[in-house]
């Protein structure tokens, strides 16, 4: 049984379920047999990116990675805002008015550090049992409370942007699901940067978020806040928790496991999912009390989680309070002193 995380560079028009799947369907074909999947976060059809798919016991940690900021790279499109907040819905609302750099620049602040969001309608939250977007397809009117999320970070995207004298029929924002490397990332296809003064039909924007931040909404108050509306053309994830682009892979090269690569290839260790919090190094007797659950004292490192491991070989998550060491999770991997 495999045990750690493929780092999937998920491509557009695949869900996250369908992308656990391909993971499955792959490790059959390499006969590897029924191996347990579980993805860390969901990445809608429309978006591309990071998705972190956990294999064996790293589905332990996929509560974790789900709890973990995300920094997702996206681009508005200004003077149109649909009911989805993206390019798969209907315009419901139409604006004249187009921000400057400098005003885009300028509110941004306003969105940064804790905010109060009101997640969009077509999302998977549940009222009164129902998902959100299952009211919103049949008809109902749907209102949703505000909630308070955190955007750590949140900038213009360098050499990102598109004045109003350079419009194209290609489509409206950045190219959909285009490569997000070192920057400057400013795309021919886009036409030459905006001028000082002129008016944007797009613009793109990287930020890193807390859990539960929802993309669609903050473009929407962007745009509301420039007294202008929008909804989203682009939205590619660029790091979940500690799992960024350079770690992704392909679905192609995913598929090579299939055919015949090593799985060695494309997978990271379980502990490359935990290289946020401080190891916890421990002896064989103290590895077979933590096997068995039991509590640790006398420990001279910091309160807070750690994950406890015996020479390599990962043994749990651990809470350290007060120099004792309780087991939050633990791992079913071979004992090492056997």
């Amino acid at each position: 049984m495999p045990h750690g995380w493929i780092i999937l560079d998920k491509p557009l028009g695949l869900g996250s379920t369908q992308a656990v799947g391909a993971v499955k369907r792959v490790c059959r074909e390499a006969g590897l047999g029924k191996v347990k999947v579980g993805h860390g976060g969901t990445l809608d059809p429309l978006a591309s990116g990071v998705l972190p798919i956990a294999l064996g016991e790293a589905t332990k940690l996929c509560g974790r990675m789900l709890d973990a900021s995300k920094e997702y790279a996206f681009t508005i499109a200004f003077g149109e805002e649909t009911d989805t907040l993206d390019l798969e819905g209907k315009i419901v609302v139409e604006s004249d008015t187009r921000p400057t750099l400098a005003e885009v620049e300028a509110v941004l602040p306003r969105f940064t550090g804790p905010i109060e969001q009101v997640p969009p309608v077509y999302s998977a939250i549940k009222v009164d049992g129902e998902r959100a977007y299952d009211l919103a397809r049949s008809g109902e009117a749907v209102e949703l409370k505000s909630r308070q999320v955190t955007i750590h970070t949140l900038e213009i995207l360098p050499g990102t942007g598109r004045g109003t004298a350079r419009e194209t029929s290609g489509g409206r924002g950045m190219p959909a699901g285009a490569a997000l490397k070192a920057p400057p990332l400013h795309h021919p296809a886009d036409g030459p940067p905006p001028r000082a003064g002129e008016e944007l039909e797009s613009v793109t924007l990287v930020a890193h978020v807390s859990k539960g931040t929802y993309i669609r909404s903050l473009a929407r108050d962007i745009a509301r806040a420039l007294g202008t509306v929008g909804h989203v053309t682009m939205l590619r994830r660029l790091r979940a928790g500690p799992f960024g682009l350079d770690q992704a892979i392909s679905l192609d090269k995913l598929n090579e496991v299939g055919k015949g690569a090593p799985l060695e290839n494309v997978l990271l260790p379980l502990e490359a999912g935990l290289v946020d919090i401080p190891a916890l190094n421990l002896g064989p007797e103290q590895a077979s009390m933590v096997r068995q659950g039991r509590v640790l004292t006398g420990l001279p490192q910091i309160d807070g989680l750690h994950w406890a491991r015996c020479g390599t070989v990962p043994l749990a998550l651990m809470q350290l309070s007060g120099g004792n060491a309780t087991v939050i999770r633990g791992f079913n991997f071979p004992d090492v002193a056997e």
